[in-house]
């Protein structure tokens, strides 16, 4: 995939629904593959590592089965996988090749397990040898201690307490704690270092527990199953929201203003990284917490506090603090996190290395980094003056998916900012860009009555600026068409919403299809622009619409042109404005528009319907037409095209739009 260049950011706000989390996504997929029964998994990530784990587990015989988009159904084999050969490609998945190297050893098989390179680049010793302690045949077939590995069948008994550390990597207990009820036996883990990343342990006992199996925790130093315990399927379970991928919305709330709301985790969360919030708040944003969600704003001083923090306990989510930092009043520092070392890169050394492209002055350590964004001094001046950034950087995403996303929140500095390897985030969110412009990428909101010129003054300035465009117009035509062709009555709310839901419309080459077919003259007959006007009256048909407008919001930027676009659609649009004119010039544009391409035309005719339309849609109830207040009024009646888009576009550069465009 091409390298992906944000455009300058000023402004974040919005909600974004999160996907399902990684950790938590391959977890119960294994502990469902081990269970006895049939376990219904919803809301499940589809990305890369849980490819590479459904991948693996259909190799195993265990059997997969989709239900919808992010349902999956898992026949559990009840301990003991029914394929006792076969050769595992396990990518880049630490949360896939750890717990299964830890099962396959305990099944009786003969199994291969190899990756990309940067997966036999990564540790797996630790696990290894805690392994072979209870004696698995866990052999290396490359460099010792890491990936590829060879397993052989062999005679395991817990006699003792297995010793392992816990300073590298706590997957290497998850995996152990998954892998020994297999055992049948008692089985005791005591830890010779310190525990780093506890949070994502407490994941997988929480899961552990809903598959029946409980174990016993004595402060993180020694952990207890006892014998006899079998997982067993609880029937459904529900992945929450990935709260690492919460970190990027979140943060961006807290630089670019926000309010922005990550739906999917809140303050009942299983995972650790929910406590980033907690971070940001020390910096000073504004954190709401709710069930299933976390709100963020930016501090109402605007400006983000210096910190110097722990953060062994959300490795990954301080990825993004390290970006943060680049906006705080201070120099900032991250402490204890060596495990960054021996992550999908060496993440100390890569952040380093992309945080100095930007301007930074960084300093790094064995297990810390710190942070100094360069500012412009003024003596006297008591408020922290605005960061300065390098603009035009590229950042190198080195393969990780966190790289990339963590740096894309640079571009809410005010500068572009160019993305190499984007498609890199594949790994864990495949989606995150789209979601990203959701609440960030600049929107130009036109409005005003029928035939007031916005449609063609919106689609000439989303062309001068190189924005995508949206006709919103055209849906509601779409909706009115696809009703009359399915003999749908215009005021059948119920069933126009319904077709609205499900409208088969696409937008290809500048044409307009319905169903495969080309509509883009016949939505704009008389006869549909008064259907439209209708449909558009009724809140079940917007609602049904909304989701679909908003999903047009992409990078660089989005020029929008319809009724409710700047009060309901994006009402956190950096430019709006209100084209009007006469109606008799408007009735004037119509009646030549009309007759250029031969339909038949009556000035008096259209002028009444104009004014009817005009007093009508005024008069609704739902979304009707008026100026919003922070819109620009442009009267278009003295003007032709060419001007109507030059007065629009001088709006547009006075307005609060990143310097970018300027």
């Amino acid at each position: 995939m091409p390298a992906l260049k944000l455009p300058a950011l000023s402004r974040a706000a919005g909600s974004v629904r999160l996907p399902g989390s990684k950790s938590i996504s391959n977890r119960m997929l294994l502990l469902a593959a081990l269970a006895q029964g049939s376990t219904e998994i919803h809301n499940l990530l589809d990305s890369d590592d849980t490819r590479v784990m459904l991948t693996a587990l259909e190799k195993l015989g265990v059997g997969v089965t989709a239900l919808g988009d992010d349902i999956w159904r898992v026949e559990g084999c009840g301990g003991a996988f029914p394929v006792k050969d076969a050769d595992l490609f396990m990518g880049n998945a630490g949360t896939a090749i750890r717990p299964l190297t830890a099962a396959l050893a305990l099944s009786g098989g003969a199994y291969r397990l190899s990756g990309v390179a940067r997966m036999h680049e990564r540790p797996i010793g630790d696990l290894v040898d805690g392994l072979r302690q209870i004696g698995a045949d866990v052999r290396y077939t490359g460099e010792s201690g890491f990936p590829p590995l060879a397993i052989h069948p062999a005679n395991v008994a817990v006699a003792a307490p297995i010793r392992l550390r816990g300073d590298v990597s706590s997957q290497f207990l998850t995996a152990l704690l998954m892998a020994l009820p297999l055992t049948g036996e008692a089985a005791v883990i005591e830890m010779t270092t310190e525990l780093i990343s506890r949070p994502y342990v407490e994941i997988t006992l929480n899961l552990m527990a809903r598959f029946g199996v409980e174990v016993r925790r004595d402060n993180w130093q020694r952990f207890t199953i006892a014998g006899g315990q079998r997982y067993q399927s609880p029937g459904q379970l529900y992945v929450e929201g990935d709260a690492s991928a919460a970190s990027y919305f979140l943060a961006a709330g807290a630089i670019g203003g926000g309010p922005v709301r990550v739906e999917g985790v809140g303050k009942d969360s299983i995972q650790g990284d929910v406590r980033f919030a907690d971070a940001l708040e020390e910096m000073g944003a504004t954190v709401t917490w709710g069930e299933r969600h976390i709100e963020v704003s930016a501090p109402s001083s605007g400006k983000l506090k210096a910190f110097d923090l722990d953060l062994n306990h959300i490795p990954d989510a301080a990825m993004t603090l390290a970006v943060t930092a680049l906006f705080a009043d201070g120099p900032c520092r991250l402490r204890n996190i060596a495990s960054w070392r021996v992550k999908e890169t060496d993440r100390i050394s890569a952040m380093a290395t992309e945080l100095r492209k930007l301007g930074a002055t960084v300093e790094e350590g064995a297990d810390y980094i710190a942070v100094t964004c360069p500012r412009n001094g003024i003596p006297g001046m008591q408020s922290p003056p605005a960061p300065i950034f390098c603009t035009d950087v590229a950042i190198d995403t080195y393969d990780d998916h966190r790289m990339a996303m963590c740096f894309s929140l640079a571009a809410l500095s005010g500068v572009p900012v160019t993305i190499n390897d984007p498609q890199c985030v594949n790994k864990t969110f495949p989606g995150y860009f789209d979601a990203l412009a959701e609440i960030a990428a600049p929107v130009i909101a036109i409005d005003g009555p029928s035939a007031s010129g916005k449609g063609t003054v919106a689609e000439r300035v989303a062309a001068t600026l190189g924005y995508h465009y949206l006709d919103s117009g055209s849906l509601y035509r779409l909706v009115a068409l696809a009703a009359i062709r399915a003999n749908t009555a215009l005021d059948d709310e119920v069933a126009v919403a319904a077709l609205a839901g499900g409208l088969p419309a696409s937008f290809e080459g500048g044409r307009i299809l319905l169903a495969g077919d080309d509509v883009s003259d016949a939505i704009r007959s008389e006869e549909i622009s008064a259907g439209a006007s209708k449909v558009a009256a009724l809140p079940a048909v917007r609602s049904a619409l909304l989701a679909r407008q908003r999903a047009y919001r992409r990078f660089p930027g989005l020029v929008a042109d319809g009724r409710d676009m700047a009060s309901v659609v994006f009402p956190d649009a950096m430019a709006k404005v209100f084209l009007t004119a006469s109606a008799e010039a408007r009735a004037e544009r119509r009646y030549k528009q009309l007759i250029a391409k031969e339909m038949p035309a009556n000035m008096h005719a259209l002028l009444q319907d104009l004014q009817d339309r005009d007093a009508r849609d005024a008069q609704r109830s739902v979304a009707p037409l008026r100026q919003c207040d922070d819109a620009e009024l442009v009267d278009t009646t003295q003007l032709d095209i060419e001007a109507a888009v030059a007065t629009v576009m001088a709006h547009v550069r006075r307005s609060q739009l990143p310097s970018g465009i300027r």
